[in-house]
């Protein structure tokens, strides 16, 4: 059991400083220096060459935020790529007058000096809010539409979007279709009807759907979705190798999550101080980890030989300017 193993275990690496690198606006983001994922020949083939290196990749949940820096706010993934190649994980709402944007509460009051239903207010008032961080610190961010986020992602690194219940998957699809960024999205998936839904609407994307058992899959795939555009997420609680190995097999890439709350992996590592386990959890089987702690997940993973490196799989790394 993975809370046994971090008890148990007499080696430990320390975990990285908590610093950010600020950006001052995503819309010069381009210049800084950092992390840029930009898939070659699609997600499918990105994957597959992840796979053949025997890398890993952390997927940042709601973005990556850190002290200073809220969940959902593009500057917020611009400050973890500076340091991080990470996919970034976002929830969608919608305003009350249609705007689809970046918030993961149905209601204002956590993330943001407003307050009232995510979905209660027009993109004009969401306009005029501040994002707070996880600590409650009003930053001087505002909330993110999600075409300015889906447009700034590009050549950037891979969106895995959560819909809210405010969200209606048509009007996602359509934003997604009008870039023409099909290939560079993943779509989380709840129930088999959902993916079969989504992989109708956008049958180039990547579905990431939660599996437990092979039959799981043969059901998806008896839907209409492809294995090949299947991400199994194999949930939160311990790493399960005979599952992610039968994924494996099918070519369906395993994501495991350390994310959640109070008694999450995340949590036990950090107060444990043991994040070889990071590698640990990639060395049974899991491509990708869904973490809270993105820029500790992939050091640990760097130290174990298990991380993705600059130049494979169009991953790349722009340093600073001469």
């Amino acid at each position: 059991m993975v809370r046994w193993l971090i008890a148990g275990s007499v080696f430990a690496i320390s975990a990285c400083s908590d610093s950010v690198t600020n950006t001052d606006s995503y819309d010069g983001a381009a210049a800084l220096p950092g992390w840029r994922i930009d898939p070659e020949g699609g997600l499918n083939a990105f994957f597959d060459c992840l796979e053949e290196t025997g890398a890993a990749l952390v997927a940042a949940h709601r973005g990556g935020p850190y002290p200073g820096y809220p969940e959902n706010a593009v500057e917020t993934m611009a400050a973890v790529l500076a340091q991080t190649p990470a996919l970034m994980e976002i929830d969608v709402a919608t305003s009350s007058d249609g705007v689809l944007y970046l918030m993961h509460d149905d209601t204002l009051e956590r993330t943001t000096t407003g307050g009232g239903a995510a979905n209660g207010m027009s993109w004009g008032e969401l306009q005029t809010l501040h994002l707070e961080d996880n600590d409650g610190r009003k930053t001087e961010f505002a909330p993110t539409r999600f075409d300015d986020a889906l447009a700034w992602a590009e050549g950037r690194t891979i969106l895995e979007i959560d819909f809210k219940r405010s969200t209606k998957y048509e009007a996602v699809a359509e934003e997604i279709k009008r870039q023409g960024a099909e290939d560079r999205v993943i779509l989380i998936a709840y129930s088999m009807a959902s993916a079969a839904k989504l992989h109708d609407l956008l049958p180039g994307a990547m579905i990431s759907l939660s599996l437990d058992t092979q039959s799981e899959l043969n059901r998806a795939v008896a839907s209409g979705v492809p294995d090949t555009h299947i991400l199994g997420f194999t949930g939160t609680e311990d790493p399960r190798p005979r599952l992610f190995s039968m994924l494996a097999s099918r070519d369906v890439e395993v994501i495991f999550g350390t994310l959640g709350g109070r008694d999450s992996i995340d949590n036990d590592i950090e107060r444990s101080g043991y994040e070889q386990l990071y590698a640990d959890i990639a060395a049974q089987g899991a491509d990708i980890i869904a973490t809270d702690r993105p820029r500790e997940a992939h050091a640990a993973l760097r130290e174990a030989g298990r991380a993705v490196e600059a130049g494979e799989c169009g991953v790349e790394f722009i340093g600073p300017a001469s």
